[in-house]
């Protein structure tokens, strides 16, 4: 065991600038902008503002499934939001999502813009206005949206608790550590199980739900997540989901949607900004780099 820590909470909390690691820069206690910068609008109805990190992947998966699924009207524009360079702060951002976060949508296809934040809410906007990848009723219906708002809920456990104490806090917490395997490991037995008897998460059909979970569980089974948290949550004991994750990253439209606003990973899987499907050929990481 850990020597027990020496602190003692104050009587009345107050900000540590320069505490909070890697993320110390981004992190604060107040809302609202810091900066004055309008959001740039590209050519497409469908104006997403975002970061290939597990959160922003989940939109561009499903924008990516529903052009290959031949749903046009999904085309749409990818601008990079620099979370570390503190772009969610800017005017427009916030505009569009007042709590900072992204993904964040914008819809011009109408008579007035439809500004919709969250990746859950963005999914099922999404799916309900194209009509794919959600059951429109019934029991099939609401076993998708609980297992989508399974992963709302869960994955802060993944991200926020163990990987920030894993991989990004500036001390190592042996209790903080152990608490949130213990739950990352109960979580991945839950889908372990669910996927022991369904081909997918829903159930027998693709939907949001397994586009939501894949960046998240289907990334650490991969050892994509969190250095070599794989090895260190023994991801090998859990064949469901690795049989799950396998197949699901075989699919064209998911490992395209993975590529949107990356800037980590391999450079040929990094397109920065995605403003048409050609983009995928001509502007990866990689190629921009060689000219």
């Amino acid at each position: 065991m850990s020597e027990p820590s020496d602190y003692v909470p104050p009587k009345v909390w107050t900000w540590d600038q320069g505490g909070g690691g890697q993320f110390a820069s981004i992190n604060r206690p107040i809302a609202g902008p810091t900066h004055d910068k309008a959001l740039p609008v590209g050519k497409h109805p469908l104006q997403l503002y975002s970061l290939g990190t597990p959160n922003g992947q989940k939109v561009t998966i499903l924008l990516e499934e529903l052009l290959v699924a031949g749903y046009s009207g999904a085309e749409y524009d990818a601008w990079l939001i620099n979370i570390m360079a503190g772009d969610q702060f800017g005017s427009g951002f916030v505009d569009v999502n007042p709590n900072s976060k992204i993904p964040a949508l914008v819809d011009r296809s109408g008579a007035e813009p439809v500004r919709v934040f969250e990746s859950g809410a963005i999914l099922v906007y999404l799916a309900e206005k194209f009509g794919a990848f959600l059951p429109k009723d019934g029991a099939a219906r609401a076993e998708a949206l609980s297992w989508l708002f399974w992963q709302m809920g869960s994955a802060p456990f993944l991200g926020g608790g163990f990987g920030h104490f894993y991989a990004y806090a500036p001390e190592k917490i042996e209790y903080a550590i152990n608490r949130y395997a213990m739950e990352v490991k109960r979580q991945l037995d839950v889908l372990n199980r669910r996927l022991a008897d369904f081909e997918y998460v829903a159930g027998a059909d693709y939907t949001v739900a397994d586009m939501a979970i894949w960046p998240w569980y289907g990334g650490l089974v991969r050892g994509e997540l969190y250095g070599d948290s794989a090895t260190f949550l023994s991801v090998h004991e859990y064949e469901h989901v690795q049989r799950w994750a396998g197949q699901l990253g075989d699919r064209p439209g998911l490992r395209r949607g993975r590529m949107v606003n990356r800037r980590t990973g391999p450079l040929e899987d990094q397109l920065h900004e995605r403003h048409d499907a050609s983009d995928f050929d001509t502007k990866t990481a990689d190629k921009l780099a060689a000219e």
